[in-house]
């Protein structure tokens, strides 16, 4: 072969064809893989954990830019998939606390967010490099900040962080430095007696305690003004984030009849509260929110991305459907961020470990829940995992999860980094490697890998290589594929009991055969069934965040290893 042709053959190849050879991860898998920071502010209570929350997302010139409460710094990206954590030159020295961000005219990069709730604006021409200055523009009081800055040049900052004080507005003179008006506007609060998903507590348990309003964002689109808010406390499965619209900045708002509009409560993780709705790639939106691990206390957190829409009479909705499953990345385009199709093939599945602590047993590792969790009795390379998958199955990808037990661990700790290698077998004799990160370098504490080549296993094993904590300590091993069965049926028989108490519902439906779990769903129209739920096994549900003046619609669908049910035809509730 000529020189000259194989020249240009090679150049092609590394060009345009290298996706081939180290194809892109085309999916993504909340929580959002990141290497969350260590919290300090209960360190004096010898509690070490991880945490991640309110996070704040904006694109800024060819990125996006993430700011986390509390994380010492922020993080970047080109593709809202891949994350680089930045540390700031400049910063504040705890963190920022429920951080604000806008993006004015891709020429500076605002951010606030001190823990003291006073605080200057910061702002950078430079994110990527972590150098900020400060306005002189002193703003006090204000926790849970939210900056926005209109078309016309007008800024506005709203905050919120009560369970007795609604959702308040300032106008900023951009002119002035951000000097805020004298005035204080008070736009909306929670109305738990009509809104039941802003009632406190595990479920919208109503409690004694009243529940918070917190975290505002401001979104415009179509020269309207989605004004949004979480409810009603971080710790909580239901936590979620509503949203009321006006025509300007300062309302007055609507309350949107769909509320909340993004919501997760059922399934591995739960939670998609207090967050930010940003532009990504392919002209969809993704709502990043707050999702609960609260093991070690009940701030501990972790990053959901949720894709989000508005629909043709602009209603806001994000997608959290099957939302801790794989899903396409916002960076494959025409996809949306939809549900990739791989189900769950380990759930409840019988593992066997070669050591354990406790009620720390290995079983804890396939109950598709992330508060429990297996904890050997040493850390080092011996530690195994095996899990039976029962039959041959098609694996596509895994997610490991750790858990922090006693890390006694604080801040941001560079050069943390996670090995393991995961390997399967078809006889649990002869094994091949499906995932080798014996060498990584990374701080993964959610590892999700998607495989480059599907392989067909029954048995999986899990070999520990190292941890940066003192424990090895693992929430899940979470296995994706494809089963070799069928899926199961359409679930029959679905009764719907709205109750005297018009926020409460109950739902119950026979159980399928071959079924792992469900998925209800529900919305205000037989086309806008935006809100889910996923359980495992049980055959009722009670739902408790409706809203009183609203009539709904209800479907079920049934799921297994194998793939997802026919859904059942809609059925109004008034």
């Amino acid at each position: 072969m000529p020189k000259n042709r194989l020249k240009y053959i090679l150049i092609l190849a590394f060009g345009f064809g290298m996706q081939f050879l180290f194809p892109q991860q085309e999916t993504y898998c909340n929580p959002v893989n990141i290497d969350y920071t260590y919290m300090i502010y209960n360190a004096h209570k010898n509690l070490s954990y991880r945490s991640g929350a309110d996070p704040a997302v904006v694109k800024f010139r060819d990125g996006y830019y993430m700011f986390v409460t509390r994380s010492m710094g922020y993080w970047y990206s080109k593709d809202l998939t891949d994350w680089k954590f930045i540390k700031p030159k400049q910063w504040y020295f705890q963190g920022s606390n429920a951080p604000a961000a806008f993006n004015y005219k891709d020429s500076v990069l605002y951010v606030a967010g001190n823990p003291s709730g006073t605080m200057s604006i910061l702002y950078s021409d430079k994110p990527e490099e972590g150098a900020w200055q400060a306005t002189p523009s002193i703003l006090r009081q204000l926790q849970d900040p939210a900056l926005f800055i209109d078309d016309d040049g007008k800024g506005y900052m709203y905050w919120g962080s009560s369970n007795k004080f609604p959702i308040r507005a300032k106008i900023l003179d951009k002119a002035k430095l951000f000097k805020p008006s004298d005035t204080t506007y008070e736009l909306y609060n929670l109305q738990p007696e009509k809104h039941g998903w802003e009632r406190f507590g595990e479920n919208h348990s109503d409690t004694i305690l009243k529940g918070y309003i917190e975290g505002p964002w401001m979104t415009k689109y179509n020269e309207r003004y989605y004004l949004q808010y979480a409810a009603p406390g971080t710790e909580f499965n239901v936590y979620g984030d509503g949203v009321y619209i006006a025509d300007s900045p300062l309302g007055p708002f609507e309350y949107a009849p769909n509320n909340p509009f993004s919501y997760k409560p059922g399934g591995f993780i739960n939670g998609a509260g207090h967050g930010s709705t940003v532009l990504g790639p392919n002209g969809v939106y993704w709502h990043f929110s707050s999702m609960a691990v609260n093991v070690n206390i009940g701030w501990e957190r972790r990053i959901g991305a949720f894709p989000t829409f508005f629909d043709k009479d602009g209603l806001l909705y994000s997608d959290t459907y099957f939302g801790d499953y794989p899903h396409y990345s916002p960076a494959i385009g025409n996809k949306k961020g939809s549900f990739r199709g791989w189900m769950l093939l380990s759930y409840n599945k019988q593992v066997k470990t070669t050591s354990h602590v406790k009620e720390y047993m290995g079983q804890n590792l396939t109950d598709e829940n992330i508060k429990t969790f297996w904890l050997a009795e040493e850390n080092n390379e011996l530690q195994q995992v095996e899990i039976d998958l029962e039959k041959p199955s098609m694996v596509y990808a895994a997610q490991v999860n750790y858990n922090d037990y006693r890390s006694d661990m604080y801040g941001k700790i560079p050069g943390l980094h996670h090995q393991y290698i995961l390997e399967g077998s078809l006889d649990g004799t002869t094994w091949q490697v499906l995932i080798d990160q014996s060498t990584n370098q990374k701080d993964v504490p959610n590892d999700y890998v998607e495989l480059s080549v599907p392989k067909k296993a029954r048995y999986i094993r899990f070999t520990n290589k190292h941890v940066p904590t003192p424990y090895l300590s693992l929430s899940d091993i979470r296995i994706f594929g494809k089963g070799s069965g069928k899926a199961p049926k359409k679930p029959k028989n679905l009764s719907i009991n709205r109750k005297h108490d018009r926020r409460d519902l109950m739902i119950t439906w026979d159980l399928v055969k071959n079924a792992q779990g469900y998925n209800i769903l529900w919305g205000i129209a037989p086309d806008k069934l935006y809100s889910s739920w996923l359980l495992y096994e049980t055959n009722s549900l009670e739902i408790k965040s409706l809203n009183t003046d609203q009539g709904y619609y209800f479907a079920i669908e049934s799921f297994n290893e194998n793939g997802v049910s026919e859904r059942s035809e809609p059925i109004k509730v008034n």
